[in-house]
């Protein structure tokens, strides 16, 4: 009985392809993300003179949520949000297989960890703006903080404060997603995220479509929103 469980499994073992799903800038997206959303944990716990660090890699983490945001519409097939922003029924669906220990291959990301991304993406972004007004009421303070009344500037600063348990808890979620899917599914999401290519089952294989992005498309996107963040804290004009 094993060895026909094992023949089983090696067949379908040999009926996957590889397909290149992740393009190069989403992956630097994800892997610069996950560094600088550390260094921000780090250097907000610290505090003293690893604030206007702290500064810096906010202004960082900025241009990779606007980059991403607009690369959700201008880059290759699976990294635009059309093909993973799927509706309530879809997500039910999926949901309804989640506990099974049966894999449900998909290409690019499943129903669910399309909002997941959606979610990160909003958290991020008010973080990052509401950081622009925040003030720690001892020495430093957002750029933009001279905007608003220092009443604003408190009220922002709690609201990102407390933000920042969201995002804790939604990075948190996302690596037990991760964990979940390798050890219980016997799926690895982590590979792909390096390498760009996910193996699929045949069937879904010769459904892919995917459309690079291009690099210079990308290059173009990322000065944007860099030129973006930059008129924002320098102001100028």
């Amino acid at each position: 009985m094993h060895g026909q469980r094992d023949a089983m499994q090696g067949g379908a073992a040999h009926d996957e392809r590889p397909v290149r799903v992740w393009d190069v800038p989403v992956r630097l997206f994800h892997w610069a993300l996950a560094g600088f959303f550390a260094f921000q944990f780090w250097s907000g716990e610290t505090g003293g003179n690893a604030m206007q660090w702290h500064l810096y890699a906010g202004y960082g983490v900025l241009s990779l949520v606007l980059f991403r945001i607009l690369w959700g519409f201008f880059g290759s097939t699976y990294a635009r949000f059309a093909s993973f922003a799927r509706g309530p029924a879809a997500c039910l669906r999926y949901a309804r297989q989640l506990f099974s220990r049966r894999p449900v291959p998909s290409l690019g990301h499943n129903p669910l960890g399309g909002w997941m991304v959606l979610a990160m993406l909003g958290a991020l972004a008010l973080q990052t703006v509401t950081g622009l007004f925040a003030n720690d009421q001892i020495a430093t303070q957002g750029p933009l903080a001279d905007l608003v009344s220092d009443a604003w500037s408190d009220r922002l600063s709690s609201v990102h404060a407390w933000n920042f348990y969201v995002l804790l808890g939604l990075v948190s979620l996302h690596i037990v997603a991760v964990l979940y899917y390798r050890l219980v599914k016997g799926q690895n999401l982590i590979g792909p995220m390096f390498s760009g290519v996910k193996r699929v089952p045949a069937k879904l294989a010769e459904s892919a479509a995917p459309r690079p992005g291009g690099a210079w498309r990308a290059l173009i996107v990322f000065a944007a929103a860099l030129l973006a963040v930059y008129l924002v804290v320098q102001r100028p004009f």
